[in-house]
C-alpha cells in the first residue's frame, strides 16, 4: 500500500478524556480537561499527564505544582458537556466546577479534590515534572482509587461498558465511544506463537 507524508505533528491515537483537579494556594478546587494522559508504570502504579503551557496560563497546572498532588477523574459519555466546558473555560475567570454543578470531597490518600460526580478517580502524588516542547509533563504516583460500585464487577475491576468513558479523537476532532472487545490480550499472540512452533 502506498505511503504518504502528512503534516508533521504529534499524531495521537484516540485517548481517554480525564479531568485533573487540584487545590490552589487558597485551598480552592479547580480542574482542567485533558486528553494527554497515559499509565506509565505498574509498580508503583504511575500515570503521566501533559498540560500545554504555550496557549495560555493554566490555573490547574499552578495548583498541581503548588500542592504536589492531584486527582484524575473519568467523565462518562453523559458528562461530555461538563467535561468539554472544563477544558475550554479558564479557572482564572470562573469557578468551572461550580458552573457545571460538580462538587468535591477531600481525597482519602492525598490532599487533592475528588469530583464526586465522576464515577472513577485516581488520587495521585506528584513524583516528577519535566517540560517537553509545548507541554509540562507531570508524573503522578497513584495512592488511591475511588470507584462507584456500579461500574465494578464482582472482582472489583472496572467494567468499561459501565464506566462509558469519553474518548478523544484528535485526528477526527471528535469525542467517541469506547468500542466493543474483539480479541483477548496476550492469548491471541500466544496462540500464534504456538502455531509458529509446530
Amino acid at each position: 500500500m502506498a505511503k504518504r507524508n502528512p503534516d508533521l505533528r504529534a499524531v495521537v491515537a484516540p485517548s481517554p478524556v480525564i479531568i485533573a483537579a487540584a487545590y490552589d494556594e487558597n485551598g480552592k478546587a479547580d480542574g482542567c480537561t485533558l486528553a494527554l494522559y497515559t499509565p506509565i508504570s505498574h509498580r508503583p502504579p504511575c500515570v503521566l499527564i501533559g498540560i500545554n503551557v504555550t496557549m495560555r496560563p493554566r490555573k490547574t497546572l499552578g495548583s498541581i505544582l503548588h500542592s504536589g498532588a492531584f486527582t484524575i477523574g473519568y467523565p462518562g459519555e453523559d458528562q461530555v458537556t461538563e467535561a468539554d466546558y472544563i477544558g475550554v473555560a479558564s479557572g482564572f475567570d470562573t469557578d468551572k466546577l461550580k458552573d457545571v454543578g460538580f462538587t468535591v470531597s477531600e481525597g482519602q490518600a492525598v490532599h487533592a479534590p475528588v469530583i464526586n460526580e465522576l464515577r472513577l478517580t485516581l488520587e495521585c502524588e506528584v513524583v516528577h515534572t519535566v517540560t517537553v516542547g509545548s507541554n509540562i509533563q507531570i508524573t503522578g504516583e497513584i495512592k488511591n482509587i475511588l470507584a462507584d460500585e456500579e461500574i465494578l464487577d464482582g472482582k472489583g475491576r472496572v467494567v468499561l461498558e459501565r464506566l462509558k468513558p469519553l474518548i478523544y479523537d484528535e485526528e477526527g476532532f471528535a469525542y467517541r465511544h469506547a468500542g466493543e472487545p474483539f480479541a483477548e490480550p496476550f492469548r491471541t499472540g500466544t496462540e500464534f506463537m504456538k502455531q509458529l512452533e509446530k
